[in-house]
């Protein structure tokens, strides 16, 4: 059983935040997987002290520490378990905790599907476009030294850093009515401000270094003989950086990709300074929020939670196996 303990664990603690009967309920349940399998009389000592929760709900954690020092004889393992697990469920309970609120009702609120279809496409260009520099820049930074390479290499990781509300008055002046780029484009048609490309430059900007630095730290792990060797035989470096490397690395673009997508499809501080309209699913829920009020925008929260969660495990599911053939 020690393979399940830290599941365990983390089922244990993230059901004590629910209350004590959820403790109880939860803490029964175990108690009878264990002992079917191993039939050990000492899991009854987690089993009698699982009611203490009953007094308080803090003391849950005793027999959760009590299960622990049965199951696991390694004490650093014991350390890292219950903090790592504490720490996961710092994540988990808020999370599920929001999806009680779902309700179907939501999936029929127009504005808020027209918000998701907004994120998930301007979250898919930008990445698409991120993919098609990354490439190149990232091969760049990993195969060549030169002067300021240290310096360009932080102002890729730059908007990971910095505010993103401040990321978003950036581009306003950049991309804006009266911005440097954005006036003379204005004039010729092509509209930055509250209007999708703004969206999709907002989420570029800050979505960009994750997979610029994914592609960067995959082609360093390729040793660059392949490279030469490929060459030596007639292979042009075009035609060794798609036979050879793409290939190697098909496992940081995956990871990156899906990542940057992750990242613009959350975006809303930079996102909001350049283009509250059309709305997209972070600033509909402030807009539902800062309007109508926290039980307003709950369902339309949880209903975004589910569906990213949904796709974004999809994806990394699909991206799994797709390195591993």
């Amino acid at each position: 059983m020690k393979r399940q303990l830290f599941p365990i664990l983390i089922i244990l603690l993230t059901s004590l935040f629910f209350g004590s009967y959820a403790f109880l309920f939860t803490s029964i349940a175990i108690f009878i997987l264990i002992f079917l399998k191993d039939k050990d009389r000492k899991y009854l000592i987690f089993l009698a002290l699982i009611f203490v929760v009953v007094i308080n709900p803090i003391l849950g954690i005793v027999p959760v520490i009590v299960l622990l020092l049965i199951m696991e004889e390694d004490n650093f393992y014991r350390i890292a378990y219950i903090l790592g697990s504490l720490f996961l469920v710092f994540f988990i309970f808020p999370i599920l905790n929001l999806l009680l609120y779902f309700s179907p009702e939501s999936i029929y609120d127009k504005a808020l599907i027209n918000s998701i279809i907004v994120s998930f496409v301007a979250a898919t260009i930008s990445t698409l476009i991120a993919l098609v520099f990354a490439l190149p820049l990232g091969y760049v930074l990993a195969r060549r030294d030169f002067t300021g390479k240290s310096f360009v290499e932080s102002i890729i990781d730059l908007p990971i850093v910095i505010p993103h509300t401040v990321a978003g008055i950036i581009l306003l002046l950049v991309f804006g009515i009266s911005g440097i780029w954005g006036a003379p484009l204005e004039r010729i048609g092509i509209r930055f401000y509250y209007a999708m490309p703004g969206i999709i430059v907002a989420m570029l900007f800050v979505s960009a270094p994750f997979l610029i630095n994914q592609v960067k730290e995959g082609i360093k792990k390729v040793d660059e003989r392949y490279e030469y060797t490929a060459m030596s035989l007639g292979a042009s470096r075009f035609r060794t950086f798609i036979d050879i490397i793409l290939p190697q690395i098909k496992g940081n673009i995956l990871t990156g990709s899906v990542n940057s997508w992750a990242r613009a499809l959350s975006e809303f501080g930079a996102v909001i300074m350049i283009a509250f309209y059309p709305m997209v699913a972070p600033t509909y829920i402030y807009f539902l929020y800062t309007n109508y009020g926290l039980k307003t925008a709950l369902p339309a929260t949880a209903f975004l939670l589910l569906l990213t969660l949904v796709v974004f495990v999809t994806l990394k599911i699909v991206g799994e196996r797709m390195k591993n053939a």
